[in-house]
């Protein structure tokens, strides 16, 4: 079949002859992808910072499709069936999917203690090939995926499966009050939804750092907030010190992770020399930008191994904290009822779609910010 070919730092391709899936275990399907997603965090092991990142590995969290064959154990879905897969992997029965916190699945990942597994997201997330092919399989499938309603158009129900969902669990995680001001460092498309989430969680304004003026352009428009490149405005930090009284911003929320910006001893150790978790340059700034008090959340994807962190400065002003892999799962009954009403339009943040045979060129355009691209769509010619 066709599918992406990993074939080290930024060298992928389209493989006509990789491996079709096939059934592993009673509760597994087999799906036709019918769109899956460049996401910012596949850039990561695009770039090479993700550790055991294996040769001939299918990348793509991100994609829906046709249940074309079930395990002989599936109950809940049928073939035929168009389904939206949630990135994360989960199990549905240990003790953290029953808290609902699918992305800490306990049984999904043997090769890790922390994340659970994840689709297409190198061995330390479990190994799993990713839906940037033309079939997928997709374990546990009584559990993560689910069914698209008949009126929801495939680029709205391809963004549900991470990039709507974590933007709106960043904003749901910073405990947003009533008349907060919330800070989002990153315009990127996890950032664009966390700035649009905050407004239905209360926040009274709402501002975007980055330093892409495209990107900083679309969030203001398409999210309605204050949007700065923090090139032209000194340091980001005494900025919004500036803009909020001296305090600091009620709620910081990172959703840029571990290629961020604007710091060279950051990028030096964390990007250039891998020394540490990636450039935690957009950290500093939440937790130094936040008041007292506040809260930091924390979405972004950052390495496995130590990180520099202002862990000081969190202690001396009561910071708390909050970071997790998105729920997906937990999250779709309402965010298909805000698609629904109109509440939250998806798809206008794809700018590009983007045959599956031209993958290498999809990724040369998004990581490099080419052509005004925001989200990249990959359509298989099997859709």
């Amino acid at each position: 079949m066709l599918a992406m070919n990993f074939r080290g730092p930024y060298r992928v391709r389209a493989d006509r002859n990789m491996p079709e899936p096939q059934i592993e275990h009673p509760e597994d399907a087999i799906v036709k992808v019918l769109r899956s997603c460049i996401c910012g965090s596949d850039l990561h092991l695009y770039h090479g910072l993700v550790p055991d990142t294996r040769v001939g590995s299918t990348f793509g969290h991100e994609f829906i499709g046709e249940v074309v064959e079930i395990g002989s154990g599936v109950q809940k879905l049928k073939v035929g069936d168009k389904v939206m897969v949630p990135f994360n992997i989960s199990c549905g029965k240990c003790a953290f999917c029953k808290q609902e916190l699918y992305g800490n699945c306990h049984e999904s990942n043997p090769m890790a203690t922390a994340v659970g597994g994840i689709f297409g997201y190198s061995h330390t997330a479990g190994g799993y090939q990713g839906g940037q092919a033309e079939y997928a399989r997709v374990p546990y499938a009584d559990v993560g995926p689910t069914v698209i309603p008949d009126w929801m158009d495939p680029d709205d129900a391809v963004l549900l499966t991470d990039v709507v969902p974590t933007g709106y669990q960043a904003a749901e995680m910073a405990g947003i009050q009533t008349g907060d001001t919330v800070v989002v460092f990153g315009a990127g498309p996890i950032g664009i939804m966390a700035a649009k989430s905050a407004w239905l969680f209360g926040a009274g304004r709402v501002i975007v750092i980055d330093h892409i003026e495209e990107r900083l352009e679309f969030v203001a428009r398409y999210a309605q907030c204050e949007a700065y490149n923090f090139n032209s405005i000194g340091d980001p930090v005494v900025f919004i010190k500036t803009q909020t009284d001296s305090l600091g911003a009620d709620v910081c929320i990172d959703a840029v992770g571990c290629e961020a910006k604007g710091n060279t001893m950051n990028t030096l150790l964390g990007i250039k020399l891998m020394l540490q978790g990636g450039s935690t340059t957009a950290l500093h700034w939440a937790i130094n930008s936040v008041k007292k008090g506040g809260i930091v959340s924390i979405v972004g994807v950052y390495g496995p191994i130590d990180a520099l962190v202002p862990i000081g400065n969190v202690v001396n002003k009561g910071i708390t904290i909050r970071a997790n892999q998105t729920a997906v799962k937990r999250h779709l009954p309402k965010l298909i009822e805000h698609v629904k009403n109109g509440i939250i339009n998806p798809k206008e943040i794809i700018t590009h779609r983007i045959p599956l045979e031209e993958m290498a060129d999809a990724y040369h355009i998004f990581s490099n910010k080419l052509d005004g691209c925001i989200k990249t769509v990959l359509i298989p010619p099997t859709a």
